[in-house]
């Protein structure tokens, strides 16, 4: 038995960065420290900000927390099961001068409330993401940042990800670490009535069918129907070219719930378009 217990040690351990409290599964996790180059480029990849209200789960003792607020200017709070770490988080902060920016929450990661995140930060066990995956699509508005350290999302593909050797890593010993952003998408999915003068007849068809952030679809104007060239959803925001005996029409624009507003351009004309999701 004592023999294996490096390996279970070694399976279980995932914080969110930094010393950040690791995976939480359905009882609890030790955490393991991340080391301070990882947090870095953690918060740079979500492009913090000081509007940014980021949460972190799992949060340890508190270092993402701390270093978004410090660093960013963010608003923050860390998500801990273990009272100890939680209390020295708090402790932690008021040292950095961070206390007023940020909070620790003692609580069960997927009971919290992340609706008013534009940040999520998570160095989480492969099987906890997944469980994790549908909650954040619920709760989180369209256009906030996820990001993930070493363990993916699984058939949720990020939009971003970058390697780098973090020598801290490992006890000391080097490691490369993988950095993971997601944008969570908008619900583009449907079927679109779509408005523009620059269009024949003034309008079109639009049917979109979506897998997470990754879209195609088609556009029907008249009897005629073109398969969308190059469509991309990023966020809220939504672009696709669609052929023209004149050259391609590139759309772009921004969805809000039911409706998209955008432009559209052909050589070197532009002028708006406008959808609405058909009911």
């Amino acid at each position: 038995m004592p023999s294996c217990l490096p390996r279970i040690i070694l399976f279980l351990a995932v914080t969110v960065f930094a010393p950040i409290a690791a995976a939480q599964t359905d009882t609890t996790s030790p955490f393991v420290t991340s080391p301070p180059l990882v947090v870095e480029r953690m918060l740079a990849l979500a492009g913090v900000t000081p509007k940014d209200f980021v949460v972190d789960l799992g949060s340890g003792d508190g270092r993402i927390v701390i270093a978004a607020a410090k660093r960013y200017g963010a608003q923050a709070m860390g998500v801990e099961y273990d009272p100890k770490l939680v209390a020295l988080s708090r402790k932690n902060a008021i040292a950095q001068g961070v206390g007023d920016r940020t909070r620790f929450v003692e609580g069960d990661l997927f009971k919290v409330d992340l609706s008013g995140a534009s940040v999520i930060t998570v160095y989480l066990l492969p099987d906890v993401n997944r469980k994790l995956r549908e909650k954040l699509l619920a709760e989180l508005k369209p256009g906030a940042r996820l990001v993930a350290h070493d363990f993916d999302m699984e058939s949720w593909r990020p939009d971003q990800t970058e390697s780098i050797y973090a020598p801290q890593k490992n006890n000391g010993r080097g490691g490369t670490s993988r950095i993971m952003l997601w944008i969570i998408p908008a619900q583009a999915r449907g079927d679109w009535r779509l408005e523009s003068e620059g269009l024949p007849a003034g309008g079109a068809e639009l049917s979109i069918y979506q897998n997470f952030q990754a879209i195609e679809g088609e556009m029907a104007m008249g009897e005629k129907r073109v398969a969308l060239s190059e469509p991309r959803l990023r966020g809220t925001e939504i672009r696709f070219d669609v052929p023209a005996a004149s050259g391609p029409l590139q759309f772009v624009g921004r969805i809000d719930g039911n409706e998209i507003v955008g432009t559209v351009r052909g050589g070197t004309h532009e002028w708006p378009w406008r959808a609405a999701r058909a009911r």
